[in-house]
């Protein structure tokens, strides 16, 4: 009879409900070990101390970018898995995570049990592809041909502004328009970067289009 090994799971993510919720459900399942944790720094202690298969990585640590987490763990001598498993990540922070290595990039959205198999998946040596287009592996090299798009001067405006924290009303004192021109621009902005939300379109324009602030 064949042994069914134990899979030794490593979650890292800021968010304490979040995680505790997810490792208790997880540690129902047969086979599977889980240990979580809230930041890269005490990930890379954990994976110093005991063996892990597989690291269920968030994108947004708050400080802390997924990106950062695999090379230095590798620096560290860890040879495992990596599943990222976020709410949402940019095409070009996608791009980067995979070009690292990760096996996937899991939206937060999808069910538990799909998450449960794709451990198991993952584990064992395959990968994840059920991202969106196009960041997903067998569309990478199409994703690096393509550029990012230019903003115009006024959306260049409006996304300094929200960059700095001013509201619609405060960005449409400045630059003396309607505060429905504000958020008029403010949609365009969302619909080429692919956000849906202001914390979102900060985050992207600083990973993504700082050189047009």
């Amino acid at each position: 009879m064949t042994q069914t090994l134990t899979i030794r799971v490593l979650l890292v993510d800021d968010h304490a409900l979040f995680r505790e919720s997810v490792s208790r459900v997880l540690a129902t399942e047969p086979n599977l070990e889980i240990e979580h944790c809230g930041s890269i720094r005490e990930a890379l202690q954990m994976l110093s101390q005991r063996h892990f298969d597989l690291v269920l990585l968030d994108h947004d640590l708050g400080s802390e970018r997924a990106s950062q987490f695999l090379p230095a763990a590798r620096q560290e001598g860890y040879d495992g898995r990596v599943l990222v498993v976020t709410a949402w990540v940019s095409d070009t922070e996608a791009r980067r995570l995979l070009r690292q290595g990760v096996s996937g990039i899991f939206l937060k959205e999808r069910p538990l049990s799909e998450l449960t198999r794709t451990i198991r998946v993952v584990a064992s040596g395959g990968a994840w592809t059920g991202y969106p287009a196009p960041q997903t592996p067998e569309r990478l090299a199409e994703g690096e041909a393509s550029s990012l798009p230019v903003f115009n001067d006024r959306q260049r405006q409006v996304l300094r502004f929200v960059v700095e924290g001013l509201s619609n009303k405060e960005i449409a004192w400045r630059l003396q328009i309607s505060e429905s021109y504000v958020k008029a621009i403010l949609q365009s902005l969302f619909h080429k970067t692919g956000v849906r939300t202001r914390g979102q379109l900060v985050r992207v324009a600083f990973e993504q289009y700082e050189d047009q602030l």
